[in-house]
């Protein structure tokens, strides 16, 4: 049951990254749902390979009889759920293992359901004046590049999960043959299963799939154009919090050093939580000057 929650919660990972980048090839190049379904359909032949890329295909290309419009179009803006992406994000703060990409797909569907505030909004809180000058064949890449790489930052932050919640609860979970059973029939069954089944065969102990000799090199190639393309949404006033937090997650996890050194020090100015330091051993407390 647990690995079914999780598999879930990358489920909504991978999802949310998918309707962000129909949205921003909406909204960025005006691009109607039965092209962009088209195009997502040629990267569905390639390593996006999936069902939930082989859906996302038909359901773009979908006409409406009675209204002849693409069905897509006229389907409330409000994405429902039932519980597990939630209760993903949930065990992970009590697990301890950040899944930013998991966490903000349940935010953009607690978010759909503001419809009303969020109409009301749109007519007082103006987004940016004009958009950005894009080349269409470029960005198209560029968004290709951004999936890609947060789909596997989905299954990165799952995979890490499952693996810490074994440790913690005595689950003797094997991830290579949780991988091997996800290509059998599972929503989030795809191409990327087969590699990422042979990096923990390989590894039983990989921390993290982003540091696999073959992801790792994948999302090193595919960075530039992730950065551009989340870039672009930013400077058109698109939401991407999935493909954003999937980003940051990925520059979080490699940088040797992060800011919690200030918020440490926060934390002992207000609190006397002490903290530890680089060049000694030992817990301290300093009683900080200024105003209080």
């Amino acid at each position: 049951h647990y690995v079914k929650m999780v598999h879930n919660g990358i489920e909504y990972g991978i999802m949310a990254c998918i309707a962000e980048t129909y949205d921003i090839m909406t909204r960025v190049l005006n691009l109607k749902a039965p092209e962009v379904g088209r195009i997502m359909g040629g990267w569905n032949q390639a390593e996006l390979g999936s069902y939930l890329m082989e859906i996302t295909e038909v359901c773009l290309g979908y006409v409406d009889k009675e209204a002849k419009k693409p069905l897509v179009d006229l389907i409330l803006d409000e994405a429902g759920q039932k519980g597990t992406g939630k209760w993903t994000s949930q065990d992970a703060f009590d697990v301890g293992v950040p899944i930013p990409t998991i966490d903000c797909a349940v935010i953009d569907r607690v978010l759909s359901a503001f419809k009303e505030e969020r109409e009301k909004a749109s007519d007082v809180l103006p987004g940016p004046a004009g958009r950005p000058t894009v080349d269409r064949d470029a960005l198209l890449e560029d968004l290709r590049a951004a999936l890609y790489a947060s789909v596997i930052t989905s299954y990165a932050q799952g995979m890490t999960l499952l693996r810490w919640a074994s440790k913690e609860n005595g689950f003797q979970l094997n991830l290579a043959e949780i991988a091997r059973i996800w290509k059998g029939g599972c929503i989030i069954r795809a191409k990327l299963l087969d590699p990422i089944k042979q990096a923990f065969a390989d590894d039983p102990d990989l921390v993290n799939l982003m540091v696999a000799a073959p992801f790792a090199q994948i999302l090193t190639d595919a960075q530039v154009g992730w950065r551009r393309a989340v870039t672009t949404a930013v400077q058109a006033g698109v939401p991407c919090l999935a493909l954003g937090a999937s980003l940051a997650y990925f520059d979080s996890y490699h940088s040797a050093r992060l800011p919690a050194n200030l918020i440490q020090a926060q934390r002992d100015y207000f609190g006397a939580h002490t903290y530890e330091r680089i060049d000694k051993e030992g817990s301290f407390h300093t009683q900080w000057e200024g105003k209080s």
